[in-house]
């Protein structure tokens, strides 16, 4: 039982990572409709920024690695991105380059999103 509550709990670390990086990537579009999201969103966005440009370990990886060796499992090399998102987008691995290219897609991303909040609000002031 304690093995199969630990690789539940693993699965929803796996969860809530997607889930982050969802919203680290796509959540400025939030912003759209409910301004005030940027509050929540830009620290986000930052932090993942910065863990991709930087090339630091989400603390989720290792919590849900070590969930998945308490359920049985075995662990995996690399973390979170390489692990699940890299063989989805490319083949071979993930490279610093890789992950440089990542961490500014992040940036240029959001940067566009806020770009046209920005817009949207000059035209609505000006109406």
């Amino acid at each position: 039982m304690k093995s199969v509550l630990a690789l539940m709990a693993a699965d929803l670390v796996v969860l809530v990572h997607a889930l982050f990086i969802a919203f680290v990537v796509f959540g400025g579009l939030l912003t759209l409709r409910w301004p005030r999201a940027k509050w929540a969103h830009l620290p986000v966005a930052a932090y993942g920024a910065a863990i991709e440009l930087i090339g630091w370990t989400c603390p989720l990886t290792p919590l849900e690695k070590t969930l998945r060796l308490a359920a049985g499992g075995v662990d995996y090399r690399g973390g979170f991105i390489e692990h699940y998102l890299i063989p989805l987008i490319y083949p071979a691995g993930l490279t610093p380059r890789v992950q440089l290219l990542l961490g500014m897609l992040v940036l240029a991303v959001n940067a566009l999103v806020y770009g046209i909040v920005a817009l949207r609000r000059r035209r609505r002031a000006g109406e």
